[in-house]
């Protein structure tokens, strides 16, 4: 299971999400697949994230994070992805 962080831009908007298939998923709103959020306003670039060991886990997560002012989430990033590389290109490697 995965947590993670997708952006339109650095430092613009955010999205959190879960997933129990990372490179499906980020593909999934890379190709606006599904009418959304993340498809509305660009947001996909993947910045941040994290592999949990159960579903349980990574929802917990995935709250917390969403719980966290703007600032907790952008300083983050930067310690995993200071440049606000996009990471989707690693996972296919």
């Amino acid at each position: 299971m995965y947590v993670y962080m997708l952006a339109s831009k650095p430092y613009r908007t955010l999205y959190i999400g879960v997933t129990n298939d990372l490179i499906r998923r980020v593909h999934e709103h890379k190709s606006k697949a599904v009418p959304s959020f993340t498809s509305r306003y660009g947001i996909d670039t993947l910045v941040y994230y994290e592999q949990y060991d159960s579903a349980e886990n990574a929802t917990l997560r995935e709250k917390q994070l969403k719980d966290w002012n703007r600032e907790w989430k952008l300083r983050l990033i930067e310690s995993m992805n200071p440049d606000w590389r996009d990471l989707y290109p690693s996972l296919l490697s």
